[in-house]
């Protein structure tokens, strides 16, 4: 029996480079979700790492930082919040001059 192949679709799926139950620490929600801003998970709800090794979605943690209440603090851990500027492999990296330009 030979079996002829007419027609092929491809799939493709991403995933951050985390452990399966990491969640954004502001929303609670999956990273390979979307945080309450965005309507679908991709570019537009790109994830940003804190030095201090903490996780956001980048609407979630902007919101945050907007804050008086925030102190410029990392919600999780409570030290100043510097952007880690290098990324691990699969991780988007977003310049945080862009980022803090997005938040005022």
């Amino acid at each position: 029996m030979k079996v002829k192949i007419k027609k092929w679709n491809a799939v493709a799926t991403w995933r951050w480079d985390l452990p399966e139950d990491d969640v954004c620490g502001i929303c609670q929600v999956h990273f390979d979700g979307t945080c309450p801003t965005c309507k679908y998970p991709g570019d537009d709800c790109s994830l940003l790492s804190g030095k201090c090794g903490h996780n956001f979605h980048m609407h979630c943690i902007m919101e945050w930082i907007k804050q008086e209440s925030s102190k410029g603090q990392c919600p999780m851990c409570r030290q100043k919040f510097e952007w880690e500027t290098e990324v691990g492999p699969g991780q988007q990296r977003v310049q945080h001059e862009e980022v803090a330009a997005e938040a005022q």
